[in-house]
Formats: C-alpha cells, sequence, structure tokens
C-alpha cells in the first residue's frame, strides 16, 4: 500500500523583495526571536527585581545580537563546514544565505552577557538566569524558520506525518525542524517559565541558566535521533552525530552549574 505523506508547505523564502533588497523568513525569525526575547525579559525584571533593573535591558540587547549572530555563524563556520569556507573565505559573511549552529551562538552570547555584566557591576550568573529563560522563544522562531526553507529536514520515515522537502530527494522524512520548535521551544521555554513563577528557583543565581543548558542539550541530543546528519560530515564518533557531539557536553556542564547554584546560600528576593 503506498505511504500517505503530509503535503510540504513550498512557502517562499522571501518573504517581500525591492530590487537587491530582499526580506527573508529566516531574518525575520532572528528579529522576533531577539525582540520577544527582549520583551520578556522586561518583563522579568518587572515582576522579580533580582534579575537587573529593566532600562539596563536595551544595552543587553545589543551585547546579545552580535553575540548570537557573531557567534552562531563562527560557530557553523568551524564545527559543520570548516573546509568549505576555508576555501570560500567571503562567503563566510553571508549570513543571509543561512549557516548558523546554535553552540556557537551560545557561546557568543554568553561571551556577550558576561563583558556587558561585569560593565555594569552586574552579577553574570543573574543575567545569564534572565537570557537562559527568554531564550526558547528565540530557538522556536529559528527552527519554523528551518522548516519554511526546508532545510535541517529528518531522516526518511514511514511515519504518517512524513513530508518530501524540496531539497530532500523523493523519500518522505521526518519534520525534524518542527520537533526542534516543539522540545527547544515551547516544552523548554514552559518548564523554565514554571520553575521561574512556580519555585524558589531565582534566589539561586545560575540554576535557570544551568537547567537550560542541560534542557537544550537533551532536547537537541534527542531530535538528533530523527534529523538528516550534514552531508558534509554524516555520522561521526560511535554513529553520533556532531549535533548530539556537542549537546553531550553542555548537558553535563549544565546540570553541574544548577547543583552548584542550589548548593550555594540563597539571596532574598529584592536582591
Amino acid at each position: 500500500m503506498e505511504q500517505t505523506v503530509l503535503q510540504f508547505p513550498n512557502i517562499d523564502p522571501v518573504i517581500f523583495s525591492i530590487g537587491p533588497f530582499a526580506v527573508r523568513w529566516y531574518a525575520l525569525s532572528y528579529i522576533a526571536g531577539l525582540i520577544l526575547g527582549w520583551r520578556y525579559c522586561v518583563f522579568l525584571c518587572r515582576r522579580s527585581p533580582r534579575f537587573m533593573e529593566p532600562k539596563a535591558l536595551d544595552d543587553l540587547l545589543v551585547y546579545a545580537t552580535f553575540g548570537v549572530v557573531l557567534g552562531g555563524r563562527v560557530g557553523y563556520v568551524l564545527f559543520y563546514n570548516p573546509a568549505y569556507y576555508f576555501d570560500n573565505p567571503a562567503q563566510i559573511f553571508q549570513v543571509w544565505q543561512g549557516g548558523m549552529a546554535f553552540h556557537g551562538g551560545m557561546l557568543g552570547t554568553v561571551l556577550g552577557l558576561v563583558i556587558f555584566a561585569l560593565r555594569r557591576g552586574i552579577n553574570p550568573l543573574a543575567v545569564g538566569d534572565m537570557v537562559a529563560a527568554a531564550a526558547p522563544i528565540g530557538l522556536f522562531f529559528g527552527r519554523i524558520a528551518n522548516f519554511i526553507n526546508g532545510e535541517l529536514f529528518g531522516r526518511v520515515t514511514d511515519a504518517p506525518w512524513a513530508m518530501v522537502f524540496p531539497n530532500g530527494g523523493p523519500l518522505p522524512r521526518h519534520p525534524s525542524q518542527l520537533y526542534e520548535a516543539a522540545l527547544e521551544g515551547l516544552l523548554l521555554f514552559s518548564i523554565l517559565a514554571w520553575l521561574i513563577w512556580r519555585t524558589d528557583i531565582r534566589r539561586y543565581p545560575g540554576a535557570v541558566g544551568g537547567l537550560f543548558l542541560a534542557g537544550y542539550g537533551c532536547a537537541r541530543f534527542t531530535v538528533e535521533f530523527f534529523r538528516e546528519p550534514d552531508a558534509q560530515l554524516g555520522y561521526l564518533f560511535a554513529g553520533a552525530t556532531m549535533g548530539q557531539l556537542l549537546s553531550l557536553p553542555m548537558i553535563l556542564a549544565g546540570l553541574a552549574i544548577a547543583l552548584w547554584a542550589r548548593r550555594r546560600p540563597a539571596i532574598s528576593e529584592g536582591a
């Protein structure tokens, strides 16, 4: 019996263009994630003064934006396709063509946040907790943009919700971008929000950030079983993908940070 598959929505990656200038869903997803994440951070600061003064968030948005974009691009170049970009260095700067790595973006963001916090005299762990709580918003929009672009698709499957992607050959595949949007975005955001508003985790700087790292690492590691490995890398050590190998240290580091934070003396809510 012939397998029934879902129709892939062929949405034009370009929203509109004016001459050589084109607005793409990929770029819009980053803008939406940064702005909505920033507004959530403002909400957190107003409801919980422990994080930081809301007026300082304008500068924080600048640091986070540079960290995400520069770190994400450098991470993709170094982790996923160094040979190609070293042979074609001019394309390193063509970010609008796609090619961003979350793990690199995370490292870039952490560096930017540390610099921001030290310059402002704010506890870097508190800043990290706030940004970690909002980060799944950007992850959700980023994965939706990956789906619209028809990139980072999943492995071949006979699941009834499988799709034939334009760049994935004739066989139906997992819509792994949507799995990631659900796990890394919606689920992780919900868990962190529940912990922030229903428990005393805010009193332990570093705990939210640590749980975000561990939570993202677990979600990404799981989805990699359904996602097609990058063609230029394939399967690596013991059949693991690059995404899984990069996620393992995130899980371990995140759990260590969260446990360390919980063992430290709690701070007062108004601190």
